[in-house]
């Protein structure tokens, strides 16, 4: 079998609308490309009709292969599990279903691969979303590098190519938590940044509600800062000296004048706001805990049903 130099990526969750239109793009693109290209489209448990049109293509084009995963992994896990089966020899294009991002993009990624780049994030100069979601954004991704250890690209999601050896070292990674853009970003080899104007859905409503972008928020900053842990001692400390200014003023005003503070209410403010504190330090020691319990049970991160298209036998 001739060796498959690129590879693209896509993962998708009842994407039965868009799924025409994508495949038209990609083929164009493939069909203009002289290196040999292979698409893997991942099916993440969708409901709908996704995997019957994915085993469909995969029949006409064998230019296209398909992952089925037994249920719905989630985006994250669909994308390691599609890294995990992929075959390119020099790159991967990662790239969502919704054509949100432009799979054009490939030849500009190709370019940067070619002169010596590991890593080609495309960043997003604009998008189509509302103000509240474009502020949420960008308060999220520049909240996240001034309290990561690592730097993060700003404006940017998992629309990326990136080299095989990349590829090979982010399997190796058996984090059971993922937040692939900032593993790609912790590698740590030479990245270059393409700007780019993100369309709206082609199809269809976005599969990320905001619940799933507030859960994706949350993996970033527990994976790739030590704020939420550093929060409890700079609060601890905070508390410490505001109580002992407190109780130095105490001590003032009782051996200089003849007042002497009483408050029942602030005292029971002060007691409902500590034991608030001791909750949310629970908390945050908790989600490091239930993680480290996840991790080490040690379960496979997904489970591949089928894969189907040549070379696969059609399982």
């Amino acid at each position: 079998m001739k060796d498959i130099s690129y590879s693209i990526l896509v993962p998708l969750f009842n994407e039965s609308d868009s799924f025409q239109k994508l495949i038209e793009r990609l083929s164009n693109l493939m069909d203009k490309e002289n290196e040999t290209i292979e698409v893997v489209l991942v099916d993440d448990g969708s409901s709908d009709n996704t995997f019957q049109l994915i085993e469909e293509i995969t029949q006409k084009d064998e230019r296209y292969r398909g992952v089925k995963l037994s249920r719905n992994f989630g985006h994250q896990l669909a994308l390691t599990a599609g890294m995990s089966v992929v075959r390119a020899t020099k790159a991967v294009m990662v790239i969502d279903g919704d054509l949100q991002d432009p799979p054009e993009m490939f030849f500009q990624f190709k370019e940067k691969i070619e002169n010596g780049y590991d890593i080609a994030v495309g960043v997003r100069a604009t998008r189509e979303a509302s103000a509240f979601y474009n502020f949420c954004y960008k308060l999220f991704y520049r909240l996240l590098n001034k309290f990561s250890y690592t730097k993060l690209t700003l404006d940017s999601g998992d629309f990326a190519m990136i080299t095989r050896r990349v590829v090979n070292i982010l399997n190796d990674m058996p984090e059971q938590s993922r937040y692939l853009r900032g593993l790609r970003s912790w590698v740590g080899f030479k990245e270059a940044q393409i700007p780019y104007d993100r369309d709206a859905r082609a199809q269809g409503e976005s599969k990320y509600s905001f619940g799933s972008l507030i859960k994706l928020a949350y993996e970033g900053f527990y994976n790739f800062s030590w704020l939420p842990i550093r929060l409890m001692t700079y609060l601890g400390l905070s508390g410490i000296i505001l109580c002992s200014i407190y109780v130095i003023h105490l001590l003032y005003l009782k051996f200089t004048t003849d007042i002497v503070p009483t408050g029942f209410t602030a005292t029971i403010v002060l007691i409902v706001f500590i034991g608030c504190l001791q909750f949310l330090f629970l908390g945050i020691l908790g989600e490091y805990i239930v993680r480290t319990f996840a991790q080490v049970k040690n379960r496979p991160l997904f489970i591949i049903e089928k894969i189907v298209g040549k070379d696969n036998g059609g399982d």
